[in-house]
């Protein structure tokens, strides 16, 4: 059975709860690695800088403590594989709604079950939908 490593392990701390109940649960059964939680300014904005967020800080779901986002990839990691990728978000949305658990993904930000209408694919990002949002 995967687990995390104690690098994902140290990321999820900051994590709002129910995003380290939904990977612990994910991990047993599909192995991942979780690669950014809690962001603070300087490497927010330089994210932002390199084109990797759309988000300055503080706007990200990456810079609240807890965290509200988490950025959790397949392992091994592998940016330029798509398919496998999106095959790995499927399967965390199917396990948070089991759960119960509302979150979005950055395969699909408006959450229509369509990918082809993205302009900005971050197949990494898990960030939890707050109730007002729905």
């Amino acid at each position: 059975m995967p687990n995390f490593s104690e690098t994902s392990t140290n990321y999820l701390l900051y994590c709002h709860h129910d995003l380290r109940e939904l990977f612990t649960r994910v991990v047993k059964d599909y192995d991942c690695t979780v690669v950014s939680g809690h962001r603070g300014e300087s490497e927010q904005n330089e994210l932002h800088r390199r084109g990797m967020s759309k988000k300055k800080f503080p706007e990200s779901k990456h810079n609240t403590l807890p965290s509200l986002a988490v950025d959790v990839m397949a392992y091994p990691v592998d940016w330029e594989a798509w398919e496998r990728n999106y095959m790995f978000v499927g399967y965390v949305l199917g396990v948070a709604a089991s759960m119960g658990i509302k979150v979005r993904a950055g395969a699909d930000w408006d959450g229509d079950g369509e990918i082809e209408d993205q302009t900005f694919h971050d197949l990494a990002h898990f960030e939890l939908i707050e109730e007002r949002e729905i």
